[in-house]
């Protein structure tokens, strides 16, 4: 019997760069950026040709589900997996991880973020389903690596081994998380690849890999094992869902390339396949103006907005009032109901500073509802 692919989408991140647009209750998967679709329905249709509804899963913090369940209404209620608070990617997968090997032992997961952009939907099922094969194939686990266009500082680079490895799928000798501008040429120059952030494996490799290199996650997730006692963590009962949680908040928060990725790609346990299409994560202003289409003088907008005499800006009017810009470069305004964000774009990563700082001076209804 050949084992079933499935897809589990992270759907439970708050994308602080975008403030004032994400805000917790309505977090960044949610926008509608560049569609009249929201980042995690574009991410969801995309899939549905490789996997179907039945098999693609929504891991998603409590405080999003319902928002998630309206969004996603194709796929079925036990599909969604509630997170009881966010505790980074490791825990998130290991969570889908113990509900598919009860669905099927022998299952290969493809794992993937919520809210990222990829324009090319036709090529992006051809490399999942060579990253599916690899993983099918090999005790091995299996990422996307994209072709870079440009030194991007706010990205993850892999860097690959020289020889070894089938022809599409390459060993890892190491990641580099978000190098500054000098490094991240020198990685392009020598050959690396952004890390996608998208993972294939078999789902008993995930979990013998969280065993070998984040004991302390594992622990966690036999403890899960435990209480969920061969049902749905969909269909628990409520006493089972309050000790779920209290197991959870137990878990060390850590991302999955921390926790397992770096450590097994020095073992040699890890292998890219290099793809092109058209990839982005959408990370903040800054790669949301780089997608949309600019005038002459690199301005960008959505909603009513008129740039005079300014160059390189991104007006997002989210109200309907018109933003006029005289005179300006390299900024960013967004216009909400209740708060504006006026910055330097070659900045935007610094926003989720600044949310942080609002919330520490007094500002905390502006950002956290």
């Amino acid at each position: 019997m050949k084992p079933e692919f499935f897809a589990v989408i992270m759907a439970g991140g708050k994308g602080s760069r975008f403030w004032p647009l994400s805000r917790p209750s309505r977090p960044k998967q949610m926008l509608r950026l560049l569609t009249p679709k929201s980042l995690v329905r574009e991410t969801v249709d995309r899939l549905m040709p490789v996997f179907g509804p039945r098999n693609i899963l929504i891991v998603a913090v409590d405080e999003q589900q319902r928002a998630m369940r309206r969004e996603l209404r194709m796929l079925p209620k036990s599909n969604f997996l509630i997170e009881p608070l966010g505790k980074n990617t490791a825990p998130c997968i290991g969570l889908a991880a113990v509900e598919l090997l009860e669905r099927d032992p022998e299952a290969i997961a493809a794992i993937l973020p919520a809210d990222h952009w990829i324009s090319d939907g036709r090529r992006f099922s051809r490399a999942l389903q060579k990253a599916i094969a690899v993983a099918s194939e090999t005790d091995t686990l299996v990422t996307l690596g994209i072709r870079p266009t440009y030194p991007e500082t706010g990205y993850g680079y892999i860097v690959k081994a020289k020889g070894g490895g089938r022809a599409e799928a390459r060993r890892v000798r190491g990641f580099v998380e978000k190098p500054p501008a000098a490094q991240a040429r020198k990685l392009i120059a020598s050959g690396a690849l952004w890390n996608s952030g998208i993972f294939v494996a078999r789902v008993a490799t995930f979990l013998a890999a969280f065993r070998r290199y984040a004991p302390q996650v594992a622990r966690r997730l036999d403890v899960i094992a435990g209480i969920a006692h061969g049902r749905s963590l969909a269909r628990l009962s409520p006493a089972a869902r309050a000790a779920l949680k209290r197991a959870y908040r137990k878990m060390p928060n850590v991302s999955i390339d921390y926790a397992v990725m770096e450590k097994a790609g020095s073992d040699g346990k890890v292998v890219t396949i290099e793809a092109d299409f058209g990839w982005s994560d959408i990370g903040n202003w800054d790669a949301l103006h780089r997608m949309l289409p600019k005038k002459r003088s690199g301005n960008a907008g959505v909603g009513p907005h008129f740039p005079f005499r300014s160059s390189n800006c991104l007006v997002y009017a989210s109200d309907g009032r018109l933003v006029a810009l005289l005179g300006m470069e390299n900024t960013v305004v967004v216009d909400t109901p209740d708060a504006i964000l006026v910055a330097d774009i070659r900045r935007a990563q610094e926003i989720k500073d600044l949310t942080d700082e609002l919330g520490i001076r007094g500002f905390r209804k502006y950002v956290a509802r």
